[in-house]
C-alpha cells in the first residue's frame, strides 16, 4: 500500500502539505480532487519521485511498477504504432536482453532471452497497440503515420496510448479527459474499469471521476481527507460535514459568547472574580472550531440578447467540408464530411451535437460560425444574427505578449468599427470592471496571456464572448482546461442563457444539464438524435461491437478491444471509384489473410513446443524461429490494415 504519514510538502516559501496523512491500498481506484494550486500535481510528483517531503514519512512498494503520462509533446517520425509499443518498458527491455544475448553468442542466455521475450508478449505487442489508438479515436489509416504528423492534441492521445501499453501496478493520470472526444472517453472509462492496478487520476469530469474511481482523495488546506466513494459521494459527505460543522460553530460561538458577556459583566466585581477568573481558563483552553464556509464560487451570467431572430439560421441541403489545399491542381473538387443536411434552428433551442471523432460536428459548426464556408447549398442566417463562438483552439488564437485588458480593447475596438456594440462602454475602466466579473482584477488584467494557465486562458475567451452579447453561441469543447467551479458556474450561466445554444463537448454533465436535444453527426450525414446520453453510449458500445465482429470476419488474426465506430475517412465530393481496383485490392488481402493464418499456426506450433521438455541449443534455435514468425506477422497485420483503410475509404467513396 501507499502510506504518507504526517507529511509536509513545501514549493518555494508555499506550504502545500502540513502533517497530512493518507492510505492507498492495492488496487484500489482514486479520484484526487481540489481546487486548482491545491497540490494535486504535486502529490503525483511525490508519488513518482519528482519531488520529495520536507517532512514525515513517504513509501510506496518498492516492486511496483509504475505508469505515468508524459506531459512533453513528442516530436519523433516514428509511426504511432511503434511509438505506442515503446511504452511497454517490459517489452523493451527484453527486446535489449535478446539483443545483448545474440551478441553475446551465450546458448543458454539466448533461451532465456526468447523466453522472456514471449512472456513480455511480442506476439500480440502490436495489435495491442493499436487496440489502444484506435480506441483512442484514431483512424485505421493513422497507424502507420510519423507521431510528428499529429497535431499537439492527438500526440497526447498517443501519449496516454503509450502510458495504457506500460504494464503497471499504479497508473497515475492527470487530467487525461482533456483531449478526448465523447466516444474515446467512453472507451477510455471502459479500458480503466478493468485496469487491474492501483490508479490516481486527477480530473474535472465528475461523471468520469463516477465511473472510475471509488475512493476519493480530497486536498484542502494543506491536509488530505479520505472520502469511500466515487466524486458524488464525496460531494454528498463533504456537504452533511460542512452542515454539522457549521452547526458545532454556531453552538460554540453561542457558548463564547455567553461566556464573554459574564467576564465582561463581572471580571471588576471582588465577589464574581474567581468565577470570571475560570470562566476566562475555560475560555482559553476551549478548542476553537473553524467556520465550515464553502469558497467562494466563480459565477458569471449573459446579458439578455438585444435581439431574438427566429428562427435563428436555416440550413437548406448544405454540404460541409474543406475547400482543396494551396496548390492543389484546378478543378480538385473540395473534401465533403457531411452533406445533403436540411435543418432549422429557432431561437432557444439547446441542441448537443454528439459523433464519433472525425464524423464532422467540429466542421459543422465551424462552417455555422462563418470560420469556413459551405461546399455545396446555404446557411441562410436570421437578421440580426450575433454568433458567439467558442472554438477548441480558441486559447491558441490569444496573443500570448498581449493582456486581458489589451485583449478586450482590441475586441471593443474591433466591433464598434463593424457596427456591433458589446453590453458595456469601451471606456478603459469599464472594460477592467468587466474583466474583474471574470476573476481578473488587480494586476492580472496587465499579466502576459503566455504565462497564464489554460483555465484562465479559457476564462479569457469567454469573457470576451460574453461581452459581444451573443444570441446565438457555438461551444466546441468549452471546457478542457476549465475547473469543476468553472464548469458548474458555465452550466448555470447557459441555462440561464435566453438565446440559443449548439454544443460540441465531452462533459457529459454539461450536455446533460444545458441541452434538451441532440443531433447525431455519423456517416456523412446529421441527423436527431432520439434518446438521452446514456442511450448515446449504448450507441457507441454497440457500434464498437459491430466494428469487432466486422474485423473478425475479414479474418484478423488479434482482436481489438475498440468501443467505438471507425468510420470512413471523409472524401472528396463525387469522385469516381474503380471497382477494379477495390476487387484487386481484395485479392490481396485475402491472400494476406491465408498467409496471416498460416503463420499464426506456426507461432502456435512454436509456442507449444518452447511448453515442452528441450535442450538449451533447442530452446535457442527455437526462440529464434519463433521471433522470426512474430516479425513476419507483425508485417503482414500491418500491410493488412493498410489495405483494409484503402478499401474503406475507396467504398466510402463510392456510396
Amino acid at each position: 500500500m501507499i502510506q504518507l504519514k504526517n507529511i509536509c510538502l513545501r514549493r518555494s516559501s508555499r506550504v502545500l502539505f502540513d502533517n497530512a496523512n493518507a492510505t492507498i491500498n492495492p488496487g484500489e481506484m482514486v479520484g484526487l480532487v481540489g481546487r486548482n494550486g491545491a497540490g494535486k500535481s504535486s502529490l503525483f510528483a511525490l508519488l513518482n519521485g519528482t519531488l520529495h517531503e520536507d517532512k514525515g514519512d513517504f513509501s510506496i512498494p518498492s516492486q511496483w511498477r509504475m505508469a505515468q503520462v508524459a506531459q512533453d509533446m513528442p516530436e519523433t517520425s516514428e509511426s504511432a504504432t511503434d511509438f505506442v509499443i515503446a511504452g511497454d518498458t517490459m517489452l523493451a527491455a527484453a527486446q535489449a536482453e535478446v539483443t545483448a544475448a545474440e551478441e553475446s553468442d551465450d546458448g543458454e542466455r539466448m533461451a532465456h532471452a526468447y523466453m522472456a521475450l514471449h512472456d513480455a508478449g511480442a506476439h500480440d505487442a502490436q495489435s495491442r497497440a493499436q487496440a489502444l489508438i484506435l480506441g483512442l479515436g484514431f483512424q485505421v489509416r493513422e497507424l502507420g503515420q510519423p507521431v510528428n504528423s499529429f497535431s499537439g492534441g492527438w500526440r497526447m492521445r498517443l501519449q496516454l496510448a503509450r502510458a495504457l501499453m506500460c504494464p503497471s501496478d499504479l497508473l497515475l493520470l492527470d487530467e487525461p479527459t482533456n483531449h478526448l472526444d465523447l466516444d474515446a472517453l467512453v472507451w477510455l472509462e471502459a479500458w480503466l474499469k478493468k485496469y487491474p492496478g492501483t490508479m490516481l487520476v486527477i480530473s474535472h469530469d465528475r461523471e468520469f471521476l463516477d465511473a472510475v474511481t471509488n475512493v476519493t482523495l480530497h486536498i484542502e488546506n494543506g491536509q488530505l481527507t479520505r472520502y469511500g466513494g466515487n466524486y458524488s459521494t464525496f460531494e454528498d459527505m463533504r456537504a452533511e460535514q460542512m452542515v454539522l460543522q457549521q452547526a458545532a460553530y454556531a453552538r460554540q460561538q453561542d457558548k463564547i459568547a455567553h461566556l464573554q458577556d459574564f467576564i465582561n459583566r463581572f471580571k471588576a466585581k471582588a465577589s464574581k472574580a474567581k468565577q470570571a477568573q475560570s470562566r476566562v481558563k475555560a475560555l482559553d483552553r476551549m478548542e476553537k472550531l473553524a467556520p465550515m464556509l464553502a469558497n467562494a464560487e466563480f459565477t458569471f451570467e449573459f446579458q439578455e440578447p438585444q435581439n431574438l431572430p427566429n428562427p435563428m439560421l436555416t440550413i437548406d441541403d448544405a454540404s460541409f467540408g474543406y475547400p482543396p489545399p494551396a496548390g492543389a491542381p484546378a478543378g480538385t473538387p473540395p473534401t465533403v464530411i457531411v452533406q445533403h443536411v436540411s435543418k432549422s434552428v429557432f431561437a432557444g433551442q439547446r441542441i448537443g451535437i454528439l459523433g464519433a471523432n472525425g464524423q464532422g460536428k467540429s466542421t459543422l459548426v465551424k462552417t455555422v460560425a462563418r470560420e469556413l464556408k459551405v461546399v455545396a447549398g446555404e446557411v441562410i442566417e436570421g437578421r440580426g444574427l450575433n454568433i458567439g463562438y467558442f472554438a477548441q483552439q480558441e486559447l491558441d488564437v490569444l496573443r500570448p505578449t498581449d493582456t486581458p485588458l489589451e485583449h478586450m480593447i482590441r475586441l471593443a475596438r474591433d466591433t464598434i468599427a463593424n457596427g456591433g456594440a458589446g453590453q458595456f462602454s469601451s471606456r478603459e475602466q469599464d472594460l477592467r470592471n468587466f474583466l474583474g466579473t471574470f476573476n481578473f482584477s488587480g494586476d492580472m488584467v496587465k499579466q502576459a496571456v503566455g504565462t497564464m494557465s489554460g483555465g484562465e486562458k479559457a476564462r479569457l475567451v469567454l469573457c470576451m464572448i460574453v461581452w459581444q452579447r451573443p444570441n446565438l453561441l457555438l461551444l466546441d469543447e468549452p471546457t478542457n482546461h476549465l475547473d469543476l467551479a468553472t464548469r458548474e458556474a458555465l452550466a448555470m450561466a447557459l441555462n440561464e442563457f435566453e438565446g440559443t445554444v449548439m454544443l460540441v463537448s465531452h462533459d457529459r454533465a454539461l450536455l446533460r444539464s444545458v441541452c434538451d436535444e441532440f443531433w447525431l453527426v455519423s456517416r456523412g450525414g446529421v441527423e436527431p438524435f432520439d434518446g438521452d446520453l446514456d442511450d448515446y453510449q449504448r450507441y457507441l458500445l454497440d457500434e464498437g461491437k459491430r466494428l469487432r465482429e466486422e474485423l473478425k470476419q475479414a479474418g484478423k488474426q488479434a482482436e481489438a478491444p475498440v468501443v467505438k465506430a471507425v468510420e470512413p475517412a471523409p472524401v472528396a465530393a463525387k469522385k469516381p471509384v474503380s471497382s477494379g481496383k477495390i476487387k484487386s485490392l481484395r485479392q490481396k488481402l485475402e491472400k494476406l489473410d491465408k498467409s496471416m493464418a498460416a503463420l499464426q499456426a506456426e507461432k502456435a506450433a512454436f509456442e507449444a513446443r518452447l511448453g515442452g521438455t528441450l535442450s538449451v541449443e533447442e530452446i535457442t534455435e527455437t526462440g529464434k524461429q519463433l521471433q522470426h514468425v512474430i516479425d513476419e506477422l507483425a508485417i503482414e497485420e500491418g500491410e493488412w490494415l493498410e489495405l483494409s483503410g484503402e478499401i474503406e475509404a475507396l467504398e466510402a467513396a463510392g456510396a
